[in-house]
């Protein structure tokens, strides 16, 4: 990299140069040296230009500015959104020229494709990258395993501890048989159920060893790049052995032991270092230490991105325009159901989902809500619960214990849907008993009054409106009568007769 021209010492070189051509200007027909005044000058031109070749020559002249390392902070699981915190950081460092990055971290573990997606830019970055675990009682398991061996300086605060590295999936399980049920256990019937608990069907075998097999080939390519031990590593991921900060520096598993950030920047200083096949020499004397913090985007996206909460978004998202469309012009209900689901969606789309699970919700939404509408008697909703059941169950399709929907949250959803339908079902069948209160059926058996006189068709006020009626027998202004009759647009009445007030329309 080029030397960096400091703008005062370059400012104060132009007005030396531009100071000793005037003299030289004006003398042009003196001698070549010319009378002292204008020798003055030119030695100063002289002198300025052969600092700023002095510069260029040789960059430890320059007075520059001191190194710029950025620190950047996990503490907690690898998920998409520790995924977009740091791969924008990394390029906001290579972006203001920082010589170093170092990655504070403290994780359980996490998704494999975020933990691969962290290593890919790692191992692309133009600047080294120094993975810290830290402070004291922090932990690098699993994918934190993964990143300390990718990173190009691998490096622990006393009292912390990495490992654990074996992958594990997340399945439906259910409870083996057991031997001679009917029979009472003895000794060598409960061996041979334990045998049988602790051997997992042959699929199962097969799936984990892959993942096993495939584990470990990733993380001895990283070992064997970085001149890390690489029989450790696998060790890690085959039988699931964890190792102290000291254990660790002793086996050569990691490269330093600090007990700060300052401590590590020291240690760090003229070390070199292996960037995409060029040989850099640290320099963290009197580093300007830069932390970057999760912005408001990344807090955002570690909310939304929880199964469990996607999971809330995208059912409120689908009722809420539901309802705005059988109720137009609520508003509030779709411009919420809108977000929540626009929301679940960017969520689902940043989370390793099964879309077997995904279609599996919808449907059974879709039957819940049907059965609103068609006399299934039952048969949709409860297919609907079921559905919405087994597709949250096997909705997040992840290699991280815990990290998928809890069982109880997806049954109390699908309890609080039930009811939901239960209710709509259970206000539609009462409303049916209501009497009618517009329409044929309810004019017919109101009451009226009269507008003027008449003997064959006139007006009458009925439910406060006018309307033409027909009588066969002469009325008068102010008369009451009574519809028994549509003809049309045309009401037939007849008068009212004493004592026959009944509960329709304007009788009094």
């Amino acid at each position: 990299m080029a030397p960096t021209i400091p703008f005062k010492l370059e400012s104060c070189a132009q007005a030396w140069c531009r100071l000793a051509a005037r003299p030289i200007a004006r003398r042009i027909s003196l001698t070549p040296w010319g009378p002292p005044r204008a020798r003055k000058f030119r030695w100063c031109s002289v002198a300025s230009a052969l600092l700023l070749f002095a510069q260029m020559l040789v960059p430890s002249l320059a007075i520059g500015n001191p190194p710029l390392i950025t620190v950047l902070t996990v503490d907690g699981p690898i998920t998409p959104a520790t995924v977009d915190y740091f791969t924008r950081g990394l390029k906001y460092s290579v972006a203001t020229g920082a010589g170093l990055v170092v990655l504070q971290l403290d994780t359980p573990g996490g998704l494999d494709t975020a933990m691969r997606d962290i290593n890919k830019d790692i191992l692309a970055s133009p600047i080294p990258v120094a993975t810290f675990v830290s402070p004291s009682g922090a932990r690098a398991a699993s994918a934190g395993t993964y990143i300390l061996y990718a990173s190009h300086v691998a490096a622990m605060a006393p009292g912390t501890n990495l490992g654990a590295a074996t992958p594990v999936s997340i399945g439906i399980g259910g409870d083996e048989p057991q031997p001679g049920s009917g029979a009472p256990k003895t000794a060598k019937s409960i061996a041979e159920a334990d045998k049988d608990k602790a051997t997992p069907p042959a699929h199962n075998r097969t799936l984990t060893e892959k993942q096993v097999h495939d584990a470990s080939a990733y993380i001895r390519s990283l070992a064997q790049l970085r001149g890390r031990n690489a029989e450790w590593a696998e060790k890690a991921v085959r039988e699931a052995v964890s190792l102290t900060a000291e254990e660790a520096i002793k086996l050569k598993v990691v490269d330093l032991i600090a007990s700060n950030i300052e401590d590590l920047l020291l240690q760090l200083h003229g070390r070199k270092i292996v960037v995409n096949g060029a040989v850099l020499t640290l320099n963290t004397t009197g580093a300007d230490i830069q932390r970057i913090n999760p912005d408001w985007r990344s807090r955002l996206l570690a909310v939304i991105t929880s199964p469990s909460l996607a999971l809330i978004l995208m059912l409120l998202g689908i009722y809420g325009l539901l309802f705005e469309f059988y109720n137009p012009g609520f508003v509030l209900p779709g411009v919420v159901g809108g977000i929540c689901l626009l929301l679940a969606l960017f969520a689902f789309q940043l989370l390793p989902i099964n879309y077997t699970g995904l279609g599996l919700i919808i449907l059974g939404t879709g039957f819940m809500v049907a059965e609103h509408f068609q006399p299934s008697f039952g048969v949709l909703g409860t297919g609907g619960i079921l559905a919405f059941v087994i597709g949250g169950v096997i909705l997040i399709d992840t290699d991280i214990p815990g990290y998928g929907i809890p069982l109880p949250l997806i049954i109390t959803l699908a309890l609080c849907s039930g009811l939901f339908m239960f209710l709509v079902a259970r206000m539609a069948l009462l409303s049916r008993r209501r009497p009618v209160v517009s329409g044929r059926e309810q004019l017919v058996g109101s009451f009226g009054e009269v507008l003027e006189d008449f003997s064959d068709e006139g007006w009458a006020r009925v439910h406060g409106e006018h309307w033409r009626v027909r009588s066969a027998a002469p009325l008068k202004r102010g008369q009451r009568v009574r519809v028994n009759g549509i003809d049309g647009l045309k009401l037939s009445v007849e008068p009212q007769q004493f004592g026959s007030i009944g509960s329709k329309g304007d009788a009094k």
